[in-house]
């Protein structure tokens, strides 16, 4: 078995794409994030992992040695993606000591791993990151690694280019103690629209076109569109639930994320009030569509006040023919975000946002309605969990035909691989 580390798990959507790989390969060890509800949630779906509700500051490595019984000889890959607020480019503590402490939590996460010395530990976090201090600040994590014996590379992926219904791109940084090339997962999916805030294509995953393709007349299929993952869930009114499905799933993707549920969960609208209800009635694909809509309609008087935030995606609808754009923790908020449905006049669910992150219908969320989709909006997607744990076991075994396509599904032969 591999045995594996999640820091910063929150939810652990990111271990849970390893510990669902078909190979039955990986063992999820433990767990640890500072916020309660999240590791709530974590130890629900990880109930043989040990799980610690702390500050990583006040938890080092050490402490998970002696107390949680987990040696060196135990560890074989380190996940985890340390808080990224601090290399967001939209903050209010910009240069402050707030940032500067979140920034340095990857201090802690290259500690765990100078300890436990795993084969491998893949880092998750913003794009932001890549130019964060005029890049510095990842050129310094490549120097920590590397100064305790690790070889490490990064590039930033868009989930869309390996099926997952959401165009939310990250930076990836894997590291080896071996002294070899690192590569990265090929992408399984086309996906269109730019990379955003960095323009070094080599650092870039894409679905290029390639001449075998062009030769053999074939290409990757289309991104998975939102209504692919959210399309077989009952239509809602603003404010209402449904807590069962009334029709059979529709494809392969919908399939996949209810085949182990008999209960729809989540399924609860926001109850919007008559303002925002004006505005969702009258949204277009940006908030410039949206304010344009509501002057034709002659609804509304002074529509400049009557649309009071000001981000460009707010107040927007969703396209159904796209994947969606990135869930953020306030999916479920349309002055914060791009989140109302592609067809019903009203935001997503938490279900259909644990939809477009991959969470399969039977995962079991724990906390308060906010806590829940504080939880969704901030996880690493299992499937990119899943697409990274097929990379690992390709990383180990030269002789392991990798089949990124079938993460999705599951649905691979279970193969084993040498360790």
């Amino acid at each position: 078995m591999v045995g594996v580390i999640d820091l910063f798990c929150g939810t652990g959507g990111f271990t849970y794409g390893f510990k669902t790989h078909p190979s039955n390969e990986f063992e999820v060890l433990l767990g640890l994030d500072k916020k309660g509800a999240a590791t709530e949630t974590f130890k629900e779906n990880h109930p043989s992992a040990s799980v610690v509700n702390e500050d990583i500051r006040e938890w080092p490595a050490e402490k998970t040695a002696t107390e949680k019984d987990i040696s060196p000889d135990d560890v074989d890959v380190i996940v985890g993606g340390p808080p990224c607020k601090g290399f967001s480019s939209i903050r209010p503590d910009r240069g402050t000591e707030a940032e500067d402490e979140r920034n340095g939590l990857y201090t802690d996460f290259v500690n765990y791993v100078d300890f436990f010395e795993p084969d491998f530990f893949i880092m998750e976090n913003v794009v932001g990151l890549a130019t964060h201090n005029d890049g510095i600040t990842i050129q310094k994590i490549i120097d920590s690694v590397r100064d305790i014996g690790y070889s490490a590379d990064w590039r930033i992926v868009n989930g869309a280019n390996f099926g997952l219904p959401q165009r939310r791109e990250r930076l990836i940084m894997i590291g080896s103690r071996d002294d070899r090339v690192i590569e990265f997962p090929r992408p399984t999916h086309q996906a269109n629209g730019r990379t955003i805030g960095y323009k070094d294509e080599s650092k870039v995953i894409t679905a290029q076109p390639t001449l075998d393709n062009f030769r053999a007349g074939t290409s990757l299929p289309e991104g998975r569109t939102i209504m692919d993952a959210i399309g077989d869930l009952p239509e809602l009114e603003a404010g209402e639930e449904v807590t069962e499905y009334t029709k059979p799933a529709q494809n392969e993707y919908q399939e996949t994320m209810r085949k182990n549920s008999n209960e729809l969960s989540l399924h609860k609208a926001t109850k919007h009030q008559s303002k925002m209800m004006t505005i969702i009635r009258h949204s277009g694909p940006n908030k410039e569509a949206t304010i344009e809509n509501l002057q034709a309609s002659g609804e509304v008087d002074d529509v400049e006040d009557y649309i009071s935030s000001g981000y460009s995606s707010s107040y927007s609808r969703l396209d159904p023919d796209l994947p969606s754009v990135t869930i953020t923790m306030n999916f479920i908020h349309p002055a914060s975000n791009k989140c109302i449905h592609p067809y019903q006049d009203r935001a997503l669910t938490p279900r259909e946002g644990a939809r477009i992150q991959s969470f399969p219908d039977d995962f079991e969320f724990v906390g308060s309605r906010s806590d829940i989709v504080e939880q969704i909006g901030n996880a690493v997607p299992p499937l990119l969990g899943r697409v990274l744990a097929e990379h690992t076991l390709g990383m180990y075994d030269d002789s392991y035909e990798t089949d990124y396509a079938a993460c999705v599904t599951e649905k691979k032969d279970q193969r084993t691989v040498s360790i």
